[in-house]
């Protein structure tokens, strides 16, 4: 029976009704069963799981008593699940094993409407073949939220290309702890760059007609002692002010359609079952009108894990009334609800608004146009690792790698007979260039006949390529986490025979504990993994009794200890987890083919523990006056990084003295490139509060603009300060904007500010109400 057969004069599939109208009359055509069936969703897993195969948390212990489809979707569904995402299939096995779930799911209810196919997509589409961008700490490297934007919106127009509605990323959570396994997912340690390219994201994704997904909402990543899933104890104002500034960007500026709740709990409230969080800040301050998605199983941990409800069926409901829309990645607690509503647990009217999110999405999406079909017809020939792709790929990771040191112009290394030695685990095993969430490290690493699915080469390939002259010599000495050192006097033998030592030690991503990096791999302090400390100092020692210089090639997820090493290095090269060109852009950057221009957006820190601790602190939490043996100044801090070439940033000029609590501030500065070659920098704008009611950040972010510059060229950099970007929450709890002095620096670097100044803000304090100005606007105007 056809779906026109069932229900004739269907107005919710007429594309000239306005979405309201084709929604609310669809609404009233449901039942309350049919209602909650738009709220769960269906994984269609892989048959044979490879051992060790759990994506998600906890997922193998939801497998006893898991309904199949047809017992998941006979009164409809409102999601599906990862169908490209959860084992190796190509675009037109993908796209044809969508196509039979969505017709089951139409064909086997009374209204006929299709579910909404969401997939994983943070460094790419999470499919076999597809592009895998560079990770997200890489982006924040960059400091280029076009980049993102333009990386998002061939990340989106991909998953349409194969009938995909809904991708579960970015990810918004700002480091906190440098331990915690997905550090990797972030875009760094301060809210503003993190919101700014977050927000990239989120308009290249959806301008594909994709909608994005922010996670995790809220508080993921300042878990106790860095632990995955560890209670969160912050204070509200440690909230507001840092935790929820880049959500709030999201919403407010890229209009995001979609929302995924945190794991954890806040001083003991999980927000997969907070009214305060998922209504009254989402909807009622900011305004969100889409959908919140639950992170997977996160409705049934309420009881199994945070247990602040008796069963699954009273965790539903719970999550539901608190603004949860949809329970991913199957439906599990959701399955209560209509009985809920049914004996008056659950109101009509809580049920209703959850489904009618749901459905202006589906009407919006094209799912009930006359016209719709589950995939594409030219599915099948969409090409996931296009050359464009893997360009723009290679222009991300090139634009993102950090020269931290470089002692005596040691880099770049020149194209002539001599012999390099190439030491160290990630040398070898492009698979280190690749974030946890990317499907050669997130699925192939289980399946192991399919290889990474797409071309990469490692760093000896491609410095091979790159120095054709130059005789390369491999050792790898040690492995990712293997205690064992009987390969190390085999790499000791390669020092003694080389002109110059490149040192690559690194993360290899996993999942829960199977690899260095990534979701479930936290570490207990910030040594290099397994024994790789021990190689580099080894090398090191060996280098330094023969007078050979060494470069330390840092391929990782997240910042390692790198103080007690610095000294003895010639160079320092940080690349975080740069995607499939990764081999590429780091032989670039070596041999000088690419002037590198990223910076760190998180520190790379002194000690191995004394942790957490990030740039954005009050004066106790940065400054070391002699009351602790610990000093908590990083070996480079937040914004660092180097070039091939020079760069001068000068004239300082404000537009006036002081502003009102209201008023804006236009703040000028010069950036010449006083160098030999062209190149890129980033100039920084930090503001200051050095009297306030409560504690402040010793300076925070406030502006940042890339500037390219030919060799001698300057360019004159303008932001425009608004007072709201100096406010604050206040003893009361209110935002406000504060009269008194503050302080301007701009520079390069958070500890390399050369242009300060100082300007005041009058009048009376001003409570700030909601709708604030999140952003910093910039314009960059040529000098002569």
């Amino acid at each position: 029976m056809t779906t026109e057969e069932r229900v004739p004069a269907m107005l919710w599939t007429d594309p000239t009704r306005s979405i309201d109208e084709r929604v609310e009359a669809l609404l009233g055509e449901l039942t309350v069963a049919e209602k909650a069936a738009q709220l769960g969703s269906y994984w269609p897993r892989p048959e044979e799981q490879a051992p060790d195969g759990d994506v998600a948390p906890m997922q193998s212990a939801f497998e006893n008593g898991r309904r199949d489809l047809a017992g998941t979707a006979g009164e409809g569904l409102g999601h599906l699940t990862r169908v490209f995402g959860s084992a190796p299939v190509d675009p037109a096995t993908g796209a044809d094993q969508l196509r039979t779930l969505q017709r089951f799911v139409v064909d086997h209810q009374r209204l006929g409407i299709p579910a909404i196919a969401h997939e994983e997509c943070l460094t790419g589409f999470t499919t076999l073949g597809a592009t895998c961008y560079p990770a997200a700490i890489a982006w924040g490297a960059s400091f280029e939220p076009g980049l993102v934007e333009s990386m998002a919106r061939r990340i989106g127009n991909d998953m349409k290309a194969v009938g995909v509605h809904q991708g579960l990323s970015p990810v918004l959570d700002v480091v906190r702890d440098y331990r915690w396994g997905r550090v990797e997912e972030t875009m760094g340690e301060d809210p503003f760059l993190v919101g700014s390219l977050g927000v990239g994201y989120v308009r290249g994704l959806q301008k594909a007609g994709v909608i994005a997904t922010l996670k995790h909402f809220a508080g993921y990543a300042a878990s106790r002692a860095g632990r995955n899933h560890a209670p969160v104890s912050i204070g509200p104002r440690e909230m507001e002010d840092v935790i929820l500034v880049p959500f709030e960007m999201a919403v407010r500026l890229g209009g995001v359609e979609s929302v995924m709740n945190s794991y954890a709990d806040l001083d003991g409230e999980p927000p997969a079952a907070s009214y305060r969080m998922l209504t009254g800040i989402l909807r009622e301050r900011w305004g969100f009108k889409g959908t919140v998605v639950s992170d997977y199983w996160a409705v049934s941990f309420l009881e199994s894990m945070h247990r602040v409800a008796a069963s699954r069926d009273e965790a539903g409901v719970l999550s539901l009334a608190a603004g949860m829309d949809v329970e991913l990645p199957e439906t599990s607690a959701f399955f209560g609800l209509a009985d809920a509503v049914a004996v008056g647990t659950l109101s009509q009217e809580v049920l209703d608004t959850a489904v009618r999110r749901v459905l202006r999405q589906k009407v919006a999406l094209g799912l009930l146009d006359p016209e719709w079909e589950p995939a594409p017809a030219s599915a099948a020939a969409v090409e996931l690792d296009s050359a464009d792709n893997r360009n723009l790929a290679r222009t991300m990771a090139e634009r993102s790698i950090v020269l931290v040191r470089n002692e005596n112009a040691t880099l770049p290394l020149a194209d002539e007979p001599r012999r390099i030695g190439v030491i160290g685990p990630s040398a070898q095993q492009a698979r280190t260039y690749l974030g946890c969430y990317t499907f050669p490290n997130h699925v192939l690493s289980r399946f192991e006949e399919h290889g990474a699915g797409i071309e990469l080469s490692t760093v000896v390939e491609a410095l091979g390529a790159e120095l054709p002259s130059a005789t390369l010599r491999h050792a790898r000495g040690v492995d990712f986490t293997d205690p064992d050192l009987s390969g190390v006097p085999e790499a000791l033998e390669v020092v003694r025979d080389s002109d110059i030592v490149l040192l690559t030690v690194g993360d290899l991503a996993g999942l829960f504990g199977r690899g260095t990096s990534g979701e479930g791999c936290d570490v207990v302090d910030l040594a290099l993994p397994g024994a790789q400390a021990t190689l580099v100092d080894e090398v090191l020692t060996a280098a330094a009794e023969r007078g050979v210089p060494v470069v330390l090639l840092l391929i990782t997820g997240r910042p390692y200890a790198v103080a007690e090493f610095v000294d003895r290095t010639a160079a320092i090269v940080q690349a975080f987890m740069p995607g499939e060109e990764g081999g590429s852009a780091i032989a670039g950057v070596l041999s000088g083919r690419v002037n590198p221009s990223g910076k760190l957006p998180v520190g790379l820190p002194a000690l191995r523990g004394g942790q957490p601790g990030t740039y954005l602190g009050p004066p106790l939490a940065v400054s070391n006056d002699g009351v602790s043996n610990l000093d908590p100044q990083p070996a480079y801090a937040f914004g660092h990084g180097l070039s091939y070439t020079t760069f001068a940033v000068e004239a300082l000029q404000l537009s006036a003295g002081s502003i009102a609590t209201d008023g804006t501030l236009s703040v000028s500065a010069t950036v010449r490139n006083t160098g030999a070659r062209a190149g890129a920098e980033v100039v920084q704008l930090y503001l200051s509060d050095p009297v306030a009611q409560v504690t402040r950040p010793t300076r925070w972010l406030a502006g940042f603009v890339k500037v390219d510059l030919e060799p001698s060229a300057a360019a004159r950099v303008t932001f425009e300060v608004h007072a709201d970007r100096t406010s604050f929450t206040g003893r009361d709890g209110t935002r406000i904007v504060e009269p008194g002095e503050f302080g301007i620096a701009v520079g390069t670097a958070s500890d390399a500010l050369p242009l300060t100044g100082n300007f005041r803000i009058d009048g009376a304090v001003r409570e700030v109400g909601e709708g604030r100005i999140l952003e910093t606007p910039s314009s960059v105007v040529p000098q002569a």
